[in-house]
């Protein structure tokens, strides 16, 4: 069932088409991930003039680089001449790209600067073959493109939601944040399953168990959040911000609390070459924050690392974990931000397959039923007062469908 955009998300509820339908994903690409922003890098990935990476905007594979003169660019991924990919490593550090196929040659700005025996192309002008470029813009070093030269500015698609990413940077305990690896892997699902994941904190506790049952006590304490005051906001433009402990939300506040039991250790190594009000703020920094933002349509700062989404098919999925940690901060520090990220959402973690299973289980269980099923999103309707609700509600997931349509019927 593909039908009227429009009908398929109402205010309570989806078609489970959304899930499913072959048609509806390439409409999909073409209309959001081809459209809007889609975050590609941090700033930290290319910090020397020449470095790239890859990646994907959507499903189209781009370079992204910072160029000779310091700009960060995003070009794609696709030799002028016979269209083969120009770099397949992750990551490098050139002064130019070469085409392994016919050697085309491009400039870290993606103008072709030469190709073998040019005498065989007849009134041939090398400035009509420069690499694609992609409108490109940043917000507190997150790396944002697109191909759409009329959308709007990249601060105003943030909107509110740029208050949530600069208190989510605090976790650089008064350093710069930097990434610090990554865990990734695919889910037979649709994309749209894991961005609903983001901003759901109702399965935490029944998911989670195994998790939760690894905690110290105090620890344990903090996670029981059902009832702690939290909240779930949608933020306008698909963005949305569930709080799960409200108390970290600001990591600069509440420094001279005690220090938990857990990072007693860590806080004695710091204490060797840091005073003391700089150990408080790193150690708190440790702990991540208490909240995830989720930003439409890709990416999630989700409590303390990067949750990355690629839309492969309709029914798979590509997920990055991205660890995040202090750019020159204490080894230790980093040491230990580490070791937590492995603890949940590494590839041994303890939430990580659990979550995988669980949106395994929605995309085939999607596939049951007659045509007029749908996938309710109503828990916590009636809490509507300046779009926020309980921690449990599934406002994020409202506020993303309701993306989703303006951009799908635009």
């Amino acid at each position: 069932m593909t039908g009227n955009y429009a009908e398929l998300v109402c205010e309570d509820r989806v078609h489970t088409s959304l899930y499913t339908d072959p048609a509806i994903f390439e409409a999909e690409i073409e209309r959001i991930f081809n459209t809007t922003w889609v975050w590609v890098a941090h700033d930290s990935e290319l910090p020397n003039k020449n470095d790239w990476i890859t990646t994907f905007v959507g499903r189209q594979p781009v370079i992204v680089n910072r160029d000779k003169s310091g700009v960060v660019r995003v070009m794609l991924n696709r030799c002028r001449h016979r269209g083969a990919t120009i770099c397949e490593a992750k990551k490098g550090n050139a002064p130019g790209f070469v085409c392994p196929y016919h050697a085309w040659t491009y400039g870290t700005d993606g103008s072709l600067k030469g190709l073998p025996m040019p005498k065989g192309y007849k009134d041939f002008d090398k400035s009509d073959y420069t690499l694609v470029n992609l409108r490109v813009e940043s917000y507190r070093g997150l790396i944002f493109a697109t191909f759409n030269e009329d959308a709007p500015p990249l601060e105003e698609f943030l909107g509110r939601a740029r208050p949530w990413i600069d208190l989510f940077l605090k976790q650089g305990g008064g350093y710069p944040v930097k990434v610090m690896g990554e865990h990734k892997f695919t889910f037979p699902g649709n994309w749209k399953i894991q961005l609903e994941n983001t901003t759901d904190a109702y399965h935490f506790p029944i998911v989670h168990k195994s998790f939760l049952s690894s905690l110290d006590g105090d620890t344990s304490e903090l996670f029981s959040f059902m009832d702690a005051g939290g909240y779930v906001e949608d933020l306008g433009n698909g963005h949305s911000v569930m709080v799960m402990i409200p108390e970290l939300i600001d990591l600069d506040k509440n420094l001279d609390e005690p220090i938990p039991e857990r990072f007693a250790e860590l806080a004695e190594e710091l204490r060797e070459e840091h005073s003391e009000d700089e150990v408080r703020r790193i150690v708190r920094a440790v702990t991540g924050s208490g909240f995830n933002v989720n930003l439409f349509p890709n990416l999630a700062c989700s409590m303390a690392f990067f949750r990355v989404l690629r839309p492969l098919s309709v029914d798979e999925t590509e997920i990055r974990h991205i660890a995040i940690g202090m750019d020159g901060g204490p080894a230790a520090a980093n040491r230990a931000r580490l070791r937590l990220h492995e603890h949940f959402q590494g590839p041994m973690g303890f939430g990580t397959p659990d979550d995988a299973e669980a949106w395994e289980r929605v995309q085939r269980g999607s596939q049951a039923g007659e045509d007029a099923v749908w996938i309710m999103l109503n828990r916590g309707e009636d809490k509507t007062e300046s779009n926020a609700g309980d921690v449990t509600a599934e406002t994020g997931m409202r506020a993303a469908y309701q993306m989703w349509k303006r951009m799908m019927t635009a």
